[in-house]
């Protein structure tokens, strides 16, 4: 978990004190309206396919764009309950973005996962992989808010290696 929060923390210094997109090669427009950071508010529903089982709760993430056009880097928990257990989710992932139109994102990411599941009074912890598809819609054109869902697979590296599919989505938050 500590190497979860020294990476994030690498990488938001990164995106606020790093190198700008001038430095990449890229100019920035007076009218962009790219937000500096998104925030992400909603809910979350996962299906266990080992398990069969099926569990939900909110979640909320914060996303940088270090590199624009090219990487953009998310930071995530879900909290998500079932019958007799509660599950801590926290991933970081690495997106690729893409530019559908002035509306319409689509991000495809990956990256690890930490999770810390309750259930029947014991306690465990396990580290895994996730990969997600991101679908972002911003209706204004000052990109204050918006809304998005997002498909994910998620795979542990535990001893069962369950594996999940889960959705999530809800409202964005421009941040500039």
């Amino acid at each position: 978990m500590r190497s979860v929060l020294a990476l994030t923390a690498i990488l938001t210094t990164f995106a606020t004190h790093g190198q700008t997109p001038k430095q990449f090669g890229q100019h920035e427009s007076k009218d962009d309206n790219e937000p500096f950071a998104i925030g992400e508010f909603g809910g979350a529903i996962n299906w266990n396919i080992n398990g069969l089982s099926l569990s939900g709760g909110p979640s909320l993430a914060i996303e940088f764009t270090p590199i624009k056009d090219r990487l953009e880097v998310e930071f995530g928990a879900t909290r998500s309950y079932s019958r007799g257990a509660s599950e801590l989710s926290v991933d970081l992932l690495f997106k690729k973005p893409y530019t559908i139109s002035k509306t319409l994102e689509f991000m495809a990411g990956i990256g690890p996962e930490f999770t810390s599941i309750r259930s029947n009074g014991r306690a465990a912890t396990e580290w895994g992989g996730e990969f997600a598809l991101d679908f972002m819609y911003w209706p204004f054109k000052t990109r204050k808010f918006g809304f998005y869902i997002e498909p994910a697979y998620d795979y542990s590296f535990g001893a069962e290696n369950e594996q999940s599919i889960g959705f999530s989505g809800g409202l964005l938050v421009g941040m500039k």
